[in-house]
């Protein structure tokens, strides 16, 4: 192996060892929480079963988009699984670069907490609508006379809380008001949006967006309706996470704002901020106080003079 390649992966390595020991640090704080809101991904799964069970096919309601875009039919079902599947990979990516690259602006735990949030105080009230009202479901699998419209009564509890997955999410029912595939995807985009840097990136984000939700809807998957209302309540609902966490403490570093961290000791988020700049507490110590027998050394002679 050349040198220079031996030497750029040695920096790599280094890099990334690091930056693991900074998010381990903030995950030790962060975990319960984290995982409280994994945890109700699986409540938004059994939420959803249980729209399935209430739902009762019928005739499709009218809808403007239904006029105006054709129907993909099931044979291209797809396109959107696959657009919803780029934005999603491609997102999870770029929440884990700042371990790779130096243009970090925040820390991937945090921003995950930041998301995570956004995406369980929307996905309440996403179930807090569906089991209001049960909508006809619109598309192929959810007509009348389709075996998988409707589900047989459950005999037991376990049946409601055992998830079919994938299945149960792909052949789902009832769970319509509003869209959980734009959910994701507009949490994903005004995530990048405020953390992001690449402009570019950010107007193709919104124009995959608006792209994702005309296949949603020429799919047959939402009503107009579903998509619609996701697009204010996820913006709303965004704005109103961000507010409440933008009450932290702002950390910063060499290369621009980071997401807010509520530590415990304030010395050890200094220390990480340390680590990261290549600042030992010793150097930096000595530099303060060279700084400091400067500024009396002018003081001095100011006087003297």
């Amino acid at each position: 192996m050349p040198p220079y390649i031996a030497r750029e992966a040695y920096k790599l390595w280094k890099r990334i060892v690091m930056e693991l020991m900074l998010e381990l640090k903030i995950l030790s704080e962060k975990w319960k929480l984290l995982l409280l809101a994994l945890i109700f991904q699986y409540v938004h799964g059994v939420a959803a079963k249980v729209a399935h069970y209430l739902h009762q096919p019928g005739r499709i309601l009218p809808d403007i988009g239904f006029r105006f875009l054709p129907e993909l039919g099931r044979e291209r079902a797809y396109i959107s699984e696959t657009l919803f599947t780029f934005v999603f990979v491609t997102f999870f990516l770029w929440t884990f670069h700042p371990f790779v690259f130096h243009n970090k602006r925040f820390y991937t735990v945090l921003v995950w907490y930041r998301v995570l949030a956004t995406l369980v105080v929307a996905q309440c009230l996403r179930i807090m609508s569906f089991l209001s009202t049960s909508l006809p479901g619109p598309n192929y699998h959810c007509h009348e006379g389709s075996p998988s419209a409707t589900l047989a009564p459950p005999k037991s509890i376990s049946e409601v809380v055992f998830l079919n997955f994938p299945y149960g999410v792909i052949f789902g029912c009832g769970d319509l008001i509003f869209s959980s595939h734009m959910i994701f995807t507009l949490v994903f985009i005004w995530t990048y949006q405020k953390y992001g840097t690449k402009r570019w990136i950010k107007r193709l984000a919104w124009l995959v967006s608006v792209v994702l939700s005309l296949l949603i809807i020429a799919s047959r998957k939402h009503y107009t309706v579903d998509v619609v209302v996701a697009w204010y309540t996820v913006a709303l609902v965004f704005y109103f996470v961000d507010r409440q966490l933008s009450d932290s403490d702002i950390s910063e570093r060499s290369s621009g704002p980071l997401l807010p961290l509520r530590g415990k000791d304030s010395r050890s988020k200094e220390e990480m901020h340390k680590l990261m700049n290549g600042v030992s507490t010793g150097d930096a110590t000595d530099w303060r106080q060279r700084t400091q027998d400067t500024s009396v050394d002018s003081l001095a002679n100011g006087n003297a003079v």
